[in-house]
């Protein structure tokens, strides 16, 4: 954990933050769960995004006690949590997922990293779907061109880690920091809205010297479902990825990467337009475009603060497109070769081992 333990509290308070948007069934689901998991220390706060369902009807109902933030419109999940988080008062936030169930056991198990003093920056629970038999997330990989995934998902629950470890970034279904680390790091990026903004949280933590893990016994059910062809998902995701390469890349490795990443834009064009989210891909890059000059901005400051080296932030990242939810061309054989050769060559360029 960061500066010196000497003043923290062994035994952390907790606020535990849900973001909600037509959220009365996830809602009735994880509050029963929930509650029992908090001491009378901690604290829930839920940010209601304006829901046209009256989520905040089921909070009022079921957790009296809870501070509730209206938004009185849809702030998305990364300005949600921000509002939300002004409002903490423990030692550790939690943000968790209106669909996240926490187990039982939830409650001490989320605060081990911080009580056993393994000087993580932050942490996230074990994911879990399909009834706890599946995992959902075990800590998310990131390929090279930005493109990140759900860790392990669909992977029996068998296979799941047996103790805590580090995970290249965390899933935002339920994130674990310590409330003066988001502070001083500013949350999420807000203009992110919803996607990525858990990639580039857990990238800046490590380019400022920070380690991210994965508690095991903490673990929450996630009520999942890929669901790519919904509203704007698909603009959102493509958007947010390119904003993450800009603010967070260090200049070398983009350098390396500039004929990768543009050949992927160039198969993402012809994909979206087979898939029918052309339109949303087109629109994705036109507001990356128009944010470009925020972006730099954001990236000036993000580089300034990084502490590690071009090379380090490579090894966090992966060559290999293992997710299911990518089509099959994309992760035969031969691409896979073609990605492994150049990114080795691009490791060896920034002189890594």
């Amino acid at each position: 954990m960061e500066g010196s333990l000497a003043s923290a509290p062994v035994h952390p308070s907790l606020s535990v933050l849900i973001v909600a948007w037509n959220s009365r069934r996830e809602l009735a689901r994880t509050l029963p769960a929930l509650l029992p998991e908090l001491g009378p220390d901690d604290e829930l706060i839920v940010v209601d995004n304006d829901s046209p369902d009256d989520s905040a009807a089921v909070v009022r109902e079921l957790a009296p006690r809870a501070k509730l933030v209206r938004m009185g419109r849809n702030a998305g999940f990364s300005g949600g949590c921000n509002a939300g988080a002004e409002e903490a008062a423990g030692d550790l936030l939690v943000i968790l997922n209106p669909d996240g169930a926490p187990r039982p056991g939830w409650g001490e198990a989320i605060r081990l990293p911080w009580r056993e003093g393994r000087g993580w920056a932050a942490w996230q629970a074990l994911v879990v779907e399909a009834g706890g038999t599946e995992i959902n997330s075990a800590g998310n990989p990131v390929h090279f061109t930005g493109i990140v995934w759900a860790g392990a998902h669909g992977e029996p629950i068998a296979s799941a880690p047996s103790a805590p470890t580090e995970v290249p970034v965390l899933s935002g279904a339920c994130l674990a920091i310590p409330t003066a680390t988001w502070r001083r790091l500013g949350g999420f990026a807000e203009r992110f809205f919803m996607y990525h903004e858990d990639v580039d949280l857990s990238i800046r933590l490590r380019l400022q010297g920070g380690t991210v893990g994965i508690e095991p016994r903490a673990v929450v059910e996630h009520d999942y479902e890929f669901s790519a062809s919904a509203g704007h998902k698909w603009r959102w995701l493509e958007r947010n990825r390119l904003a993450f390469l800009v603010r967070d890349y260090p200049a070398a490795l983009l350098a390396l990467l500039a004929p990768a990443l543009l050949a992927t834009e160039l198969a993402l064009l012809a994909v979206s337009s087979r898939g029918g989210w052309g339109a949303q891909k087109l629109a994705a890059n036109g507001e990356a475009l128009r944010w470009l000059p925020r972006l730099l901005r954001q990236r000036r400051r993000i580089q300034r603060e990084r502490t590690v080296g071009a090379a380090e932030f490579a090894s966090w990242l992966t060559p290999d497109l293992d997710s299911p939810f990518i089509a099959g061309p994309a992760r035969s054989w031969p691409v896979r070769l073609a990605l492994r050769t150049y990114w080795r060559l691009v490791r060896a360029l920034l002189g890594a081992t």
